[in-house]
């Protein structure tokens, strides 16, 4: 029985296979990767017959491609009946335990999940209600580009002030939403179980085009609802800085994380710098981790 690999990436082709040297064969990796990008991911690296690459969506940040892709990546490895656990990453992560910590130590009946009830403080002003309420065009428009970021703030800040709200269907099939983080580590059961109900219930995932990040609200939303709650441990096991200094968000890592990650419960981290993160990742892979 297998534990897989979900990857969604976009550029930095050596650390995703960094990631594939680090798990070997006895792991099975699915990487969707961005229809825009020019990285060419090859699915017979170093003789393994066990990368699985998809290039379906064009993935704008923050537009529903993203879950789109996700949902891909789930239903695919899914498929291999073999597969009993599942880690959602991006190409910009890496792991921060040893495999056999994975294997052997990391209790895989549960599921590890980031939740908080929506609106949530955290997430500002609206408690995030603002992405699911109001249309977000990050599908039409590029947020990493000087126009397309005004375009997207300005046309929100228009709805908000005439007070122009969207009908959502997921309102009327839960009762609560929930938000959290993107990435998680979930069982079988539990990642079947979105599946399914986006199979039987298509209108809800239609209804978060225009939306933004949904895949933060989508899979806590429905969880969270389900009777799969008691399965779940409100941590995502990533380690993340999302209090940086340096004006990323979250934080690039370097060697100066290296003593507080070895000291958290966390199995994997981000996000890596495909050069400024290459002391951490050294000693990450020194003898304490092998």
């Amino acid at each position: 029985m297998r534990q897989a690999i979900l990857i969604t990436a976009y550029k930095n082709e050596k650390q995703i296979y960094d990631i594939i040297d680090y798990f070997g064969k006895d792991f099975e990796f699915y990487i969707h990767v961005d229809k825009k990008s020019l990285m060419n991911l090859s699915g017979n690296y170093n003789g393994c017959d066990n990368i699985h690459i998809y290039k379906k969506y064009n993935v704008n940040w923050g537009s529903i491609n993203h879950l789109k892709a996700i949902l891909l990546l789930s239903e695919k490895a899914l498929a291999d009946k073999k597969n009993i656990f599942f880690h959602l990453i991006t190409g910009q992560d890496f792991p921060v335990k040893t495999k056999n910590y994975f294997t052997n130590e990391l209790d895989t009946e549960k599921d590890y999940l980031e939740y908080f009830e929506m609106p949530a403080k955290r997430w500002g002003t609206y408690g995030g209600m603002e992405r699911i309420e109001y249309y977000n065009l990050y599908e039409c428009f590029n947020y990493k580009r000087f126009i397309g970021n005004r375009f997207i703030k300005n046309f929100l800040n228009m709805q908000i002030k005439l007070k122009i709200k969207r009908k959502m269907t997921i309102n009327s099939y839960f009762k609560k939403l929930y938000g959290g983080s993107t990435y998680w580590s979930l069982t079988r059961n539990s990642l079947q179980y979105v599946l399914d109900f986006t199979n039987r219930n298509s209108s809800v995932l239609e209804s978060m085009k225009f939306t933004f990040c949904a895949e933060e609200i989508y899979f806590q939303t429905i969880l969270v609802n389900s009777e799969y709650i008691k399965n779940i441990v409100n941590d995502n096991l990533r380690f993340i800085d999302w209090n940086s200094e340096s004006g990323d968000m979250p934080a690039f890592l370097d060697e100066t994380y290296y003593e507080k990650i070895k000291e958290s419960n966390k199995i994997f981290a981000r996000k890596f710098h495909e050069t400024n993160s290459n002391r951490l990742k050294n000693l990450l892979l020194g003898p304490d981790l092998l």
